[in-house]
């Protein structure tokens, strides 16, 4: 059995000491005396890719660029009116 090769974590006395020790160290070499983490991810947003004319996606980048926003932004912004309206 091979073994192990982590290095031992020095005794930190605030949050800051351990960020600045890892600021100049990698965390690999010491990854026996990290503690196992365990959490759960919910992520609620989703993302569609949908196909988008030429001509028109040329149109919405300009008007994306002049309001200084994304395209996403724009048209999220401008679905989420004409449904309002359709509902």
């Amino acid at each position: 059995m091979a073994e192990s090769k982590s290095k031992k974590l020095p005794n930190f006395s605030s949050d800051r000491e351990i960020i600045e020790f890892f600021e100049t160290h990698d965390m690999g070499e010491y990854e026996s005396e990290l503690p196992e983490v365990n959490f759960e991810v919910d992520l609620k947003q989703s993302h569609y890719l949908v196909s988008i004319d030429r001509s028109l996606m040329s149109k919405l980048l300009e008007i994306a660029k002049d309001q200084q926003v994304s395209v996403e932004i724009l048209l999220d912004s401008w679905l989420k009116e004409k449904l309002l309206k359709a509902s």
